[in-house]
C-alpha cells in the first residue's frame, strides 16, 4: 500500500495537517508539478522514503492543482520538500537532491519523536 497521500485541495491539506497536529505526527510534503521533470523523477524516491518512516505523514501536492497551499507556504520552485511539525513549516529542501532529502527526513523524523523518560 502506498504511504504517500495525494492532496487534491486546500481543504484536504488543512484536514491532513490538523490530523497530524492532533496526533503529534510530523509531515513531509513534496510539492511537485506534472510538467517538471525533476519533480516527477522524485516521485518514486518519495514513495520509497515513505515506506521507511512509518511514524511520519508523507503528502504529495501538485502545485497546479492546489495553488492556494503552495502560495501560502511560499513554494516557488519544484520540487520543494517541506517539513512540518504542529502545522508549522520547520525546514525545506528545494530541488531534486535525494541524499540531502533523505538526511533531512531522517533527522526531522527522529527529532520529532516524543521521548518519554520513566525514572
Amino acid at each position: 500500500m502506498a504511504r504517500v497521500v495525494k492532496v487534491d485541495s486546500a481543504e484536504s491539506w488543512n484536514f491532513y495537517v490538523s490530523q497530524a497536529k492532533n496526533q503529534g505526527c510530523p509531515i513531509v510534503a513534496h510539492f511537485t508539478a506534472s510538467w517538471c521533470v525533476p519533480s516527477v523523477y522524485m516521485n518514486s524516491f518519495f514513495e520509497e522514503l515513505a515506506l521507511s518512516y512509518k511514524d511520519a505523514l508523507f503528502l504529495i501536492v501538485d502545485v497546479d492543482e492546489v495553488k492556494e497551499v503552495a502560495s501560502r507556504l511560499e513554494v516557488k520552485a519544484m520540487p520543494t520538500f517541506m517539513f512540518l511539525k504542529d502545522g508549522n513549516a520547520m525546514d525545506k529542501v528545494v530541488g531534486a537532491n535525494p541524499d540531502e532529502i533523505k538526511k533531512r527526513v531522517d533527522s526531522f523524523v527522529h527529532s520529532s519523536r516524543v521521548v518519554v523518560n520513566i525514572a
